[in-house]
């Protein structure tokens, strides 16, 4: 059977393994991937550390491989064990069977956003130490809860933790995303989320009489202007073909809310914005925009956020960064075309970095629809098994920089 030299190969027999653990939202339970990875620690003889900087719910499990040099910064491999809902009945595959099928394909929630990548760290760290590889560079690896929710009881209130402190991480590696082509991703940066809203107040009373100030003028007036600068950030895109999505600012109307019943003007209604603002944005001219066009339009409106993140620093990548050189001079020794850009999502790499800690978002899945999310989610066994050799490879490496 076509399937049977995949099936009968340790590293995909693991990761179908960790595959096969619903760690779902809403409601994830992370017990039997702890379990899972406790099993995978003794195989490897690695010790295990398992955090709680939130609460019982949400682990943060930590594999150490111990340098030659355990006083240098060391390098830390994260992953995440949550995975988004599944809808069963538009996928033609089990969403938690991990089936292969001939053409090798895996199906599975979590086998590209990211149960894959942190299996394919495991497995590098395997095949070097079976290989009797040392480094001079300490090597971590996590596996965190929460991040597909923002990281609120994961990666969030663990870096501000001694414990996090204690790992002494130089430099971190995270995900990426699937390529539909033969080049694969590399994000060195992320935009910060603000979903701002906007609590409108106006003139209440009669639907049958123009009256001033309502709280209808007022939003049609900031949606105006909030679509206004969308329409500028969408023909930026256009103009410049060099440009990707995490170049721009994106500004999408998301929730409307409001209205006492359909002949009375309301006292006051809601909209709200999800707002990914860009590396070159200038944060607090933004926001003092928003506050502009509230007193242009007569005041009474009170600006909410639900997010509003700071603007982080990219990771640098030329030659001021060691751990970049490291990483571009693998990809390179192996011919792989990687494609620096800024993420167009948000990952954990945005807590890491806003330390101070340089992180790179990667995730090698190339040749590969992108399906994070998506029904039918899979990864090729051929190419998870290519990924791991590729990690091998920078692993060695960014861990000897």
């Amino acid at each position: 059977m076509a399937t049977s030299k995949w099936e009968s190969d340790e590293e995909i027999q693991y990761f179908r393994e960790y595959l096969r653990i619903p760690s779902v939202h809403p409601d994830p339970d992370y017990a039997p991937c702890v379990e899972f990875l406790r099993q995978q620690a003794n195989l490897m003889d690695l010790p295990i550390k398992v955090y709680y900087p939130a609460n019982e719910q949400n682990p943060v499990v930590v594999l150490t491989w111990e340098g030659l040099d355990p006083e240098l910064p060391s390098i830390l491999l994260n992953s995440h064990m949550d995975v988004v809902p599944v809808f069963p009945e538009n996928w033609t595959h089990p969403p938690f069977g991990a089936d292969i099928d001939e053409e090798g394909r895996i199906f599975a929630r979590g086998t590209q956003d990211m149960k894959s990548v942190g299996m394919q760290h495991l497995a590098a760290i395997r095949a070097l130490k079976r290989s009797g590889a040392k480094f001079k560079r300490t090597i971590h690896i996590s596996f965190v809860a929460d991040e597909e929710m923002g990281g609120r009881y994961g990666m969030r209130p663990f870096v501000p933790t001694d414990d996090f402190r204690a790992l002494n991480v130089g430099f971190a590696m995270d995900e990426g995303l699937a390529s539909p082509d033969e080049h694969l991703p590399l994000f060195y940066a992320e935009r910060a989320v603000w979903r701002v809203y906007f609590n409108i107040s106006g003139t209440a009373g009669h639907g049958s009489l123009l009256l001033p100030n309502t709280a209808g003028v007022k939003l049609n007036y900031i949606v105006g202007k909030m679509m206004e600068f969308r329409r500028s950030q969408v023909q930026r895109l256009e103009n410049n073909p060099d440009l990707v999505i995490g170049d721009v600012t994106t500004i999408n109307l998301t929730k409307i809310a409001g209205g006492v019943q359909s002949n009375v003007v309301p006292p006051s209604l809601m909209v709200c914005f999800d707002c990914r603002l860009a590396l070159d944005v200038d944060f607090e001219e933004f926001e003092a925009n928003l506050h502009k066009w509230c007193d242009d339009v007569g005041g009474g409106i009170e600006i909410t956020y639900e997010q509003k993140q700071p603007k982080v620093p990219p990771t640098a990548i030329d030659d001021s960064n060691p751990f970049w050189l490291a990483f571009k001079k693998a990809t390179d020794e192996m011919h792989i075309s990687i494609k620096p850009q800024i993420f167009t999502g948000g990952t954990d790499s945005r807590y890491i970095r806003a330390v101070g800690i340089p992180a790179l978002g990667f995730s090698p899945m190339n040749n590969t629809p992108v399906l994070l999310h998506d029904h039918d989610e899979f990864i090729q066994a051929d190419i998870y098994l290519r990924g791991v050799q590729i990690f091998q490879r920078i692993i060695s490496n960014v861990a000897n920089a």
